[in-house]
């Protein structure tokens, strides 16, 4: 490194040895960050080879496909097709992240939570025959006039069952932080660990109720050791959650993986730049957390 900046500074002079100076001070950690999109609302209406182009154009390069969708990934899809959807990421640098799906497994009705892990389980198939890693699902309530404590291990239950059955398919099950009551972090945290199982993991949602109780840090205390490969935020400058703190939250972790862009309605004007400058607000957050937080 010393030979290195000897050089730079010689060479091309004292301007680029600063920069390697200011590049030298950023923590090692958070390095493999990424910025992706979830195709809740920016992107819905893409076909798959739009929705590839414009997050290659973007520079945001990891997507997980939400379903009924214009991209039309789905399980009716013949294995053919689903060698194509796969032919064409491989053929991109956009990663596809996997699948989120609505699947919920809180219902008191045993026939109910059945069909919701059977329909999750077409989407673990999916998300591996395209080349994705994991599948979205969330909770989603808990029911009236049936002891909380009871739902949540139901739901860590259903996990469970997926999670085996997930592993065969190289995917992670990824619960979303999601629901009235359920997305408090000590309710996930009692779904977790009903669940024990590695490749159930937890996609953190920038909620509001992140916030509650003892606040930010404490409540990603309680899950930032089973956080999955996909983080889910609303936008910055679109909403007034704290994401600058979370990035130096997940800096601190080292967390690899990607964080997500999950927005409502689209901006006017041209989408791509819209993207693409979502990703650099946020990469700066990163950046900047990169310059505090300690080896």
């Amino acid at each position: 490194m010393n030979s290195r900046r000897h050089f730079i500074h010689t060479v091309l002079g004292a301007g680029a040895a600063s920069a390697l100076a200011a590049e030298s001070r950023l923590s090692y950690k958070g390095e493999n960050i990424q910025f992706g999109l979830v195709t809740y609302q920016w992107g819905k209406d893409w076909d798959l080879p739009t929705l590839i182009k414009n997050c290659e154009s973007a520079k945001v390069l990891g997507v997980e496909l939400r379903v009924e969708h214009a991209h039309k990934v789905d399980p009716s899809l013949t294995p053919g097709q689903r060698m194509e959807v796969r032919r064409r990421f491989e053929d991109s640098p956009v990663d596809v992240i996997g699948m989120g799906t609505n699947f919920e497994f809180h219902s008191p009705n045993a026939e109910d939570v059945k069909k919701n892990i059977l329909g999750a389980k077409t989407f673990i198939k999916l998300s591996h025959d395209i080349g994705g890693t994991g599948v979205k699902v969330k909770p989603n309530a808990l029911p009236k006039d049936v002891p909380a404590e009871k739902t949540l291990v139901q739901i860590g239950k259903a996990l469970a069952e997926l999670g085996d059955y997930a592993l065969g398919f190289g995917q992670e099950i990824r619960l979303e932080v999601h629901g009235k009551d359920t997305s408090e972090l000590p309710n996930i945290k009692t779904i977790m660990d009903a669940a024990d199982r590695d490749n159930v993991r937890v996609c953190w949602n920038s909620n509001d109720t992140d916030l509650n109780g003892a606040g930010l840090e404490a409540n990603f205390a309680l899950v930032k050791d089973r956080l999955g490969h996909s983080v889910h935020i609303r936008g910055v400058n679109l909403s007034a959650y704290p994401l600058d703190k979370l990035a130096k939250l997940l800096v601190e972790i080292d967390y690899e993986g990607h964080v997500c862009l999950e927005a409502g309605k689209m901006p006017d004007g041209d989408p791509v730049a819209a993207l693409a400058e979502q990703r650099e607000l946020f990469m700066n957050l990163v950046t900047e957390a990169r310059k505090t937080v300690k080896d």
